[in-house]
């Protein structure tokens, strides 16, 4: 004969009933009985156990009443039963390639706070399923949750890494840093790092970054710019020929409606009865820079270079010239 199975201990009952009220919206005192194997009495005890602990359940009399579990700031965090706990980090790891910046963000955070407590189990099938889902090219995750993951904890407990790093102009090279913040902007994670080997701060993009690993070895908080900001100038400048200061005649927040974020920085200036606002951007040469800004349809004037605002108005008597049916006149 095999041995009886103890007995359940209150608090692991009055966790059944929870992870149970969580599962659909409404029980009946019977039904959570039967499920419980206790009275309806037992029920009325533990929903009494419930609220006691913060949790808003409530109940109803009559033809399709019954237990349900409200919504508020009492409810805490969600008890997920194995497969609910896979279709979660799954979905939370697709998120995090995904191309909504704030949303993409919220995964990472998340997930990093679930895989925190996920059993090594479960974390290698998460990792199956995910590695097993193709997506199309234009929705296609472009970097690894996995590294994700471990950046985000090593910003978190301030642990220096290391990794190899392709820059932009193809050069590999090795770099140790200290993980500030991970930043997302339009379909690129970047990691915004202090760059021991060069003594300075550095930006990172991750779809770029390979071999990643993370020491031992604590660092102390460095003062720091704000992450965001910072990333933003980083991308929207450093990657162009030519750099450049454009004056619209617009509130910020009309220009950054036009201007996505990763194309430039953009800086409130200007008085309250008139607002306008400093784009910093740039651009492979002259001509695109003079063609992107136009297109941009809002009142502008350059402020740097010299050279950008002669281009400008060449193309402007050029595109003039056009509308007049005397194409090929202007310079």
């Amino acid at each position: 004969m095999g041995q009886a199975r103890p007995p359940e201990s209150t608090t692991e009952r009055v966790l059944r009933l929870l992870a149970l009220l969580q599962q659909r919206p409404v029980w009946t005192g019977p039904e959570l009985a039967e499920r419980l194997g206790v009275t309806t009495r037992s029920i009325r005890r533990d929903v009494g156990r419930l609220r006691a602990l913060g949790y808003p359940v409530n109940a109803a009399q009559g033809v399709g009443g019954g237990y349900q579990l409200g919504a508020g700031k009492a409810l805490p965090p969600l008890l997920l039963d194995d497969e609910e706990a896979i279709a979660t980090a799954v979905s939370l790891r697709l998120a995090a390639g995904g191309t909504v910046a704030g949303a993409s963000e919220a995964a990472v955070r998340t997930l990093a706070k679930l895989d925190q407590v996920l059993p090594a189990r479960l974390r290698a099938e998460v990792r199956a399923l995910h590695d097993a889902i193709a997506t199309l090219e234009g929705t296609r995750i472009e970097v690894d949750a996995d590294a994700l993951l471990q950046l985000a904890r090593a910003s978190r407990d301030r642990l220096r890494v290391e990794f190899g790093y392709d820059a932009r102009d193809g050069v590999a090279s090795v770099r140790r840093a200290e993980p500030y913040a991970l930043v997302a902007t339009g379909r690129r994670w970047y990691l915004m790092a202090f760059d021991l080997d060069r003594d300075d701060w550095r930006t990172f993009r991750l779809d770029r970054l390979r071999d990643l690993r993370t020491s031992t070895f604590r660092y102390r908080p460095r003062d720091h710019p704000d992450p965001a900001d910072y990333v933003q100038r980083s991308i929207s400048r450093s990657p162009y020929a030519v750099d450049a200061r454009v004056r619209f005649h617009a509130p910020a927040a009309v220009v950054r409606e036009r201007v996505p974020a990763w194309v430039g920085a953009v800086t409130p200036d200007g008085p309250e009865d008139a607002p306008g606002c400093v784009l910093e951007t740039g651009g492979s040469d002259l001509d695109g820079l003079a063609f992107h800004l136009g297109l941009i349809g809002l009142d502008f004037e350059v402020l740097a270079p010299p050279q950008l605002r002669d281009r400008v108005a060449a193309v402007g008597a050029r595109l003039t010239a056009a509308a007049r049916g005397r194409g090929g006149v202007a310079p």
